[in-house]
C-alpha cells in the first residue's frame, strides 16, 4: 500500500534488515528489530488521532500547555511529545516546549500526501480488530476483519462514513505517488474517454487527465464514495472533462470508454470475484478497446518487495489477494481477455495491459 519514495524507503529497509545486509547483527536482534516496530507506530497514530501536529501548528508549546485542552495527563504527555521528538517529528526547546519539524508538519491535517488520514487508518480500531484475528485467515483463509467485525471490509465502511472518509483518504497517502508514475509511464493520449472503474476519489484519473488533455474522464464507483469525489474534483482543474457515475462494478460497468482503468480494485477481491469484475468490464467494451491493470505485480522467488506484506493485508481484511504475472494472465484468460503487455512505473505498481481474447 505505500508508493513511490515510501516503496523505495521500505525496501531499503527490508534490505537493511536482510541478514546479507547486516551481517554484523545476530537473527535474533534483526528478528526483535523487526517485530518491536509497533511501539512506534502506536505513537504515530496517537498523535495524529490527538491532531498534536495542528495544536502546534502556530508555534513551540509545552505539554502543560496542551493538556488541558486536550484533557490529558500532562506529565505523562510531556513523554509522549519526548518520545516524538526522539524519532523526529518535533523538536524540544528551552522550557520543555516543543516545535514541529519538517517531518512533523507532514502529519497536520489537510498536508500534501494524506499522512494523518493514513495513519488514523492504519491504527484504527477497526483495521486492528482484523489483524488480532491474522490467525484465522491462516487456518480458515477468511478474513479476521470479518469475524472480528461481523461483516466484510468494504459493507463495514458502507454502514461508517467516518471510516469510508478516512480510509478515502488513506488510499491517496498510500499510493499518491503512483498516479503520476502511471500517467508517465502509459500513453493516453490516444484514447476518448478513459472510464476509471472503482476510481475512488478520481486520484488517478485527475493525474491522467492532466498530463494529457485528449481523453475525457469518466470516474465510476459506489453512489456514496463518488458524491465525495466530487467534492475534490471541483479543485482538480479537470472537473470539466470528468463525468461522474454511481454503481457497482459487480452489477455492471458503464459503456463507451475506450480505455477501462481498474487500480488497486483486483486485489482487493478473490479470483470468483475479480472474474464477475473482468466479465462485466468486458461486456462493456467496445472490440478494441483495452483494459488497464494497475497493481503490484509480485516477482518470484525470495527477491523482497512491499507487494509481499500488502498481500498479508489483503489476507487479512478483504480476502482479496495481490499476484503474479503469470497469475494475473491465467485470471484474464479465464474472463476473455489476453495480456498484451505490462509496463513497469517510476513505482512499485505495473500497468497490465489486456485486449479483447
Amino acid at each position: 500500500m505505500l508508493t513511490g519514495k515510501r516503496h523505495s524507503d521500505l525496501e531499503q529497509l527490508m534490505a537493511e534488515l536482510n541478514e546479507e545486509a547486516l551481517p554484523s547483527l545476530p537473527p535474533h536482534v534483526q528478528l526483535i528489530q523487526m517485530g518491536t516496530g509497533g511501539a512506534v507506530a502506536n505513537v504515530l497514530h496517537l498523535a495524529a488521532r490527538l491532531g498534536l501536529a495542528d495544536q502546534l501548528g502556530d508555534g513551540p508549546r509545552s505539554a502543560v500547555e496542551l493538556a488541558g485542552p486536550l484533557a490529558l495527563h500532562a506529565p505523562s504527555l510531556h513523554r509522549f511529545m519526548r518520545t516524538m521528538a526522539s524519532i523526529g517529528l518535533l523538536t524540544e526547546g528551552d522550557t520543555q516546549r516543543f516545535a514541529l519539524t519538517r517531518l512533523g508538519e507532514a502529519l497536520k491535517t489537510g498536508a500534501p500526501g494524506a499522512a494523518r488520514s493514513t495513519l488514523l487508518m492504519t491504527g484504527s480500531h477497526w483495521v486492528g480488530s482484523g489483524f488480532a484475528n491474522f490467525d484465522h485467515s491462516l487456518q480458515t483463509g477468511g478474513t479476521g476483519f470479518k469475524k472480528a467485525q461481523g461483516m466484510p471490509f468494504f459493507d463495514y465502511l458502507a454502514q461508517h462514513p467516518e471510516a469510508a472518509s478516512v480510509f478515502t483518504q488513506a488510499m491517496v497517502g498510500l499510493h499518491g505517488e503512483e498516479p503520476p508514475a502511471v500517467a508517465g509511464a502509459y500513453d493516453f493520449s490516444r484514447f476518448k474517454t478513459v472510464v476509471d472503474v472503482g476510481g475512488a476519489s478520481g486520484n488517478m484519473l485527475v493525474a491522467i487527465l492532466a498530463r494529457y488533455p485528449e481523453p475525457r474522464g469518466l470516474l465510476f464507483d459506489l453512489p456514496h464514495v463518488v458524491l465525495e469525489a466530487e467534492q475534490s474534483l471541483k479543485v482538480s482543474g479537470v472537473s470539466e472533462r470528468v463525468t461522474v457515475e454511481g454503481g457497482d462494478f459487480f452489477r455492471s460497468v458503464p459503456t463507451g470508454g475506450d480505455a477501462y482503468l481498474l487500480s488497486h480494485i483486483l486485489h482487493d477481491w478473490n479470483d470468483d470475484q475479480c472474474l464477475t469484475i473482468l466479465r462485466h468490464c468486458r461486456k462493456a467494451m467496445k472490440a478494441d478497446a483495452k483494459l488497464l491493470i494497475v497493481e503490484m505485480v509480485l516477482p518470484a522467488g525470495d527477491e523482497p518487495h512491499p507487494g509481499k506484506i500488502l498481500d498479508m493485508v489483503m489476507l487479512v481484511l478483504v480476502g482479496g489477494q495481490e499476484r503474479t504475472e503469470t497469475e494475473y494472465a491465467g485470471l484474464l484468460n479465464k474472463a476473455g481477455f489476453r495480456l498484451n503487455r505490462v509496463l513497469a512505473t517510476k513505482s512499485p505498481v505495473s500497468v497490465l495491459e489486456a485486449v479483447l481474447a
